[in-house]
């Protein structure tokens, strides 16, 4: 029998039979690797650990992919929605199955199921599917691969009654597909794997809840029910994130919005919209201020552009081809079709083809909060996290290929710059790219995807930034760096996008003349520092717990009285303050001072100044900060002085 030589990448060489199993290779390399290992890459391929070895005629490298690396993460999580479904089938016999992924980067869920049951599932269910995926999982069943013809496939899945399957299988199957099932349960799958060997090794895991979904997304096709769980390589891991739940609870924007009376969603004018209120205004204005004069220091000129454009535009953009399912419907005006923007690029290029540009002109940068509207699903709209019309930060600049490098890099500095400010240490930077058979439609040539992504590696490396490398989610104009911050209590939030674009410039015919006195092509920088002010401030209120910094705080300081005497005092030190900038709320109700310290914790003031006949006859004032308590009397004038410089300084706690 011939052998074939094969090498653990980093670690030990042998040979090895043909035919062998990845999983008896690794064992000959290394029993204890190979007793942990969930899957591996094979030449750099990902694939399970049954697959079998065949001549190669050179070195065969694998690599295992451990329970403690992202790849491991995205096998559990992937194999235990493959436990789910079984689950699901076992206990409701003829339930029909939809898609089941694994999800890395929502920090609410690790995995779902989309399902039709026989009967609506219920929240009652979920204990229930929930033990029979733990006694699935103790009895260490094996996960099969088997790979047959299309036809076959389709067949299968049509005499089970599995129509999506089979729907699913017609769209995106080759000629050959794999499917997956697990020994001594009813689940087949049709999907590419790989997954974990056995059921056992799956074991700390938990189902979360169960929302609606639309097959495909589209409303128009079968209602489904989506089934949401977690899971990790180890229990204290899935004990440690229960814990970061409970306290993401306390922190849902969602509850204290209307608890701080911040903002409100009203369904009867529309999902996804968001209604602001004085104290959430308070907090944007103070985001905007801030950005404004960050803008303008940073050499951008600040513009304002319209609502909606003739449908024609989005076609020369490339949106009608590559972003329909994601904008509104056309709106009609004599004879004229109109869109809502989805975003500003095409009307700020608008402004820059409005006047003859030089290279000396160059970078040209326009920055706008202009308010943009996307069709999103009903199921996927989340409070502020996920809107229908909201507001960008919005900004591109125009630039030389010369200086191209050095605008990108600029971006990436002002997004870090901000996010310090309000509060955020930990970044996490991905480089999306254009990827093969991504099934995406891309515009532009190759050499100018490459030239892109070359100078967005640059502006990386140049900042020793270490990055993630995603696979075909660039944005079908050129590829894009997306920057993510780490909230108060470890979960990652994607924020700020940097996009370089060669399309746009050719496709609305841009130009500069250059120093030969010749016309050159510009290229485009599209930047969102923020992402959108909705769900920048969601992200704010959930990192803060709705207690923000003095800077940002809507109400900053509550005066508090203790006797009704003490209610002209109170006027004059509230006055006072405000005649200083700071916003105040005066309390000189009858309640008792307990009960006005405590509604001024409720609501979160930062500062809470106590009024009496003694602070009255002293000219003082008694402080106390919502997080710290007493802080003991000051004179006004000395409150006054700490409370502008902190606010002055944008410090991130209340703390003299």
């Amino acid at each position: 029998m011939s052998e074939i030589d094969v090498r653990m990448k980093g670690g030990a060489t042998g040979r090895v039979r043909a035919g062998a199993t990845v999983g008896e290779v690794l064992e000959r390399l290394d029993a204890g690797v190979a007793g942990q290992a969930l899957v591996a890459k094979v030449d750099g391929r990902e694939v399970d650990l049954a697959t079998r070895l065949e001549e190669a005629g050179r070195i065969i490298e694998i690599e295992p992919v451990m329970p403690d690396t992202l790849e491991g993460l995205d096998v559990i999580r992937h194999s235990t929605a493959h436990l789910l479904a079984a689950a699901v089938l076992d206990l409701f016999p003829g339930t029909k199955l939809g898609i089941g992924p694994a999800l890395l980067d929502d920090p609410r869920f690790g995995f779902f199921y989309d399902v039709i049951a026989p009967r609506p599932l219920t929240d009652d269910d979920r204990p229930a599917i929930e033990r029979r995926m733990h006694e699935l999982a103790d009895l260490g069943l094996p996960f099969r691969r088997e790979e047959v013809p299309k036809a076959t496939a389709v067949r299968l899945f049509a005499d089970r009654g599995e129509p999506l399957k089979c729907e699913l299988i017609e769209d995106k199957g080759g000629q050959v597909v794999s499917l997956y099932s697990i020994d001594g349960s009813p689940f087949v799958d049709f999907c590419l794997g790989p997954h974990v060997p056995r059921t056992d090794r799956l074991h700390a895991f938990v189902l979360i809840s169960l929302s609606g979904a639309y097959w495909k997304g589209d409303p128009q096709r079968p209602q489904m029910q989506r089934i949401y769980g977690t899971a990790f390589g180890k229990h204290a891991e899935l004990d440690a994130w229960m814990r970061q739940r409970e306290e993401a609870e306390r922190r849902d924007h969602r509850r204290l919005g209307r608890e701080l009376d911040l903002f409100s969603i009203h369904e009867q004018y529309g999902e996804g919209l968001i209604f602001w209120h004085p104290k959430g205004g308070i907090v944007r204005k103070e985001m905007e201020d801030y950005l404004r004069q960050q803008l303008l220091e940073r050499g951008y000129g600040l513009v304002h552009t319209p609502h909606i454009a003739r449908r024609e535009l989005w076609w020369v953009s490339g949106h009608e081809e590559s972003f329909a399912d994601s904008m509104f419907s056309p709106l009609g005006s004599e004879k004229t079709e109109f869109r809502l923007k989805p975003m500003n690029c095409p009307f700020h290029i608008a402004i820059y083809k409005s006047a003859r540009r030089s290279y000396r002109d160059l970078p040209i940068r326009l920055a706008e909060l202009g308010t943009v509207y996307r069709a999103e699903l009903a199921g996927t709209l989340h409070g502020l996290l996920r809107v229908r019309g909201f507001t960008q930060d919005d900004a591109h600049v125009f630039c030389t290929p010369e200086s191209v490098r050095a605008d990108l890099g600029a971006c990436l500095d002002f997004a870090f710059d901000l996010y310090r400010v309000f509060g955020f240490e930990t970044f996490k930077v991905e480089l999306s790219v254009r990827g093969p058979d991504s099934g995406k439609h891309y515009l532009g040539a190759e050499a100018d995807w490459r030239n892109a992504e070359a100078a967005l590696v640059s502006a990386l490396d140049e900042r020793s930034l270490p990055y993630r490398r995603m696979e075909g989610e660039a944005a079908f104009y050129g590829p894009k760096i997306d920057i993510s911050v780490e909230d108060a209590i470890g979960r990652p939030w994607q924020l700020t996008t940097v996009q370089f674009d060669f399309n746009l410039p050719e496709r609305f015919g841009l130009e500069y003349v250059g120093a030969d006195n010749a016309p050159h092509r510009p290229f485009m920088i599209h930047r969102a520092l923020f992402g959108s002010m909705e769900r920048f401030f969601g992200v704010l209120v959930e990192h803060y717990a709705g207690a923000f910094p003095l800077w940002l705080a809507p109400v900053q300081v509550a005066v508090l009285t203790i006797t009704e005497r003490a209610g002209a005092y109170a006027e004059t030190v509230a006055r006072a303050l405000r005649g200083a900038g700071l916003r105040v709320e005066l309390n000189a109700s009858g309640d008792k001072i307990a009960a006005k310290i405590r509604d001024a914790q409720i609501q979160k003031v930062p500062f809470m100044l106590v009024v009496g006949a003694r602070e009255m006859e002293a000219g003082t004032v008694a402080v106390r900060e919502r997080s710290r308590g007493d802080l003991g009397a000051m004179s006004l004038d000395a409150f006054e002085r700490m409370a502008l410089a902190l606010i002055r300084s944008r410090a991130p706690r209340t703390t003299p």
